[in-house]
């Protein structure tokens, strides 16, 4: 699933686990599968921050080295 259908699906997860009256289990099995999903999540969200931050850094280097070519 992509980020985006994986939010969606978290969503879901959250209105049928405040609304519904789930059997235990299958709240807990609704749960697990939310734990999964917002993980994935995170990490996908902590690898954009680090290629931002590689970016944001080769960017501020090539401009400092533009500048010292003036």
């Amino acid at each position: 699933m992509s980020f985006a259908e994986d939010l969606e699906r978290l969503e879901e997860i959250v209105r049928r686990l405040e609304g519904d009256q789930l059997p235990l289990e299958e709240a807990l099995g609704i749960y697990e599968e939310g734990v999964i999903i917002a993980r994935k999540c995170f990490s996908f969200l902590e690898d954009a921050r680090r290629r931002i931050e590689i970016l944001s850094d080769l960017s501020a280097s090539k401009g400092e080295a533009t500048q010292g070519e003036d």
